[in-house]
């Protein structure tokens, strides 16, 4: 049997990677991107987002190699963290 940090479906991977972010509206703010799985992610922003919220994302890679990562999501939790946010999103949609 599975141990409970186990029990995910998908294996989240630590990020630390700034992520652009646009909302339905059309506003673009930035955000720390904390960990992704092939699910979801965790992202770390300055002002609250609603549940329920899509947002488009933007995840620049550390080098040229790769494309950068580009999704549709789904706020699912938006928690005080500090000085900010974190946001739990489910991924609907990789675009690139």
């Amino acid at each position: 049997m599975k141990d409970y940090s186990e029990k995910r479906d998908f294996h989240r991977m630590q990020v630390e990677s700034e992520i652009e972010i646009t909302d339905s509206k059309g506003n673009i703010f930035k955000g720390t991107c904390k960990d992704l799985s092939a699910t979801g992610m965790q992202l770390l922003v300055r002002n609250p987002v609603m549940v329920g919220e899509e947002l488009s994302t933007v995840l620049h890679p550390s080098s040229d190699q790769f494309p950068p990562l580009e999704t549709i999501c789904e706020v699912i939790r938006c928690e005080p963290e500090g000085d900010g946010f974190l946001l739990g999103t489910n991924i609907s949609e990789v675009t690139r």
